[in-house]
């Protein structure tokens, strides 16, 4: 399983890309800056969300390029909010990983990943790798 978090909290806001944990890759990350704090808890909520469900259930999974945005985005909006890596994980990963108790969760949730890309895609983000690391 990947990691939840692709970068350091306290650098989403700072560096304007996300890096796949493992090193593979970085990409753009679009800009959440403009959200409300309403509004950007939903979105992280949904990424954390999604991120869980592409992850662990087949059929639904998605590119590393794709998973490095949801995740980057969601370590961006974690320290735009100012939570802390225990908050975080306690506020939206719990909630998240406990919809994998729902058999219903995959089939829902998973066909929300592409729209919520194509929305992090026309908020500035990219799936494209923009460096890849030696």
């Amino acid at each position: 399983m990947k990691p939840m978090l692709a970068a350091a909290i306290g650098l989403a806001l700072a560096i304007p890309v996300a890096t796949l944990a493992d090193g593979g890759m970085t990409v753009p990350l679009p800009d959440t800056s403009g959200l409300a704090e309403p509004e950007a808890r939903a979105l992280i909520a949904q990424l954390a969300q999604v991120n869980v469900i592409t992850s662990n259930c087949p059929g639904h999974a998605i590119s590393d390029g794709e998973w490095t945005l949801i995740t980057g985005t969601g370590d961006r909006l974690a320290a735009q909010l100012g939570l802390s890596a225990g908050d975080y994980d306690r506020e939206f990963y719990g909630p998240a990983f406990k919809l994998l108790d729902d058999p219903q969760a995959c089939d829902r949730i998973g066909p929300t990943a592409a729209p919520l890309i194509e929305r992090l895609k026309s908020m500035g983000g990219g799936t494209t790798p923009t460096t890849a690391s030696q």
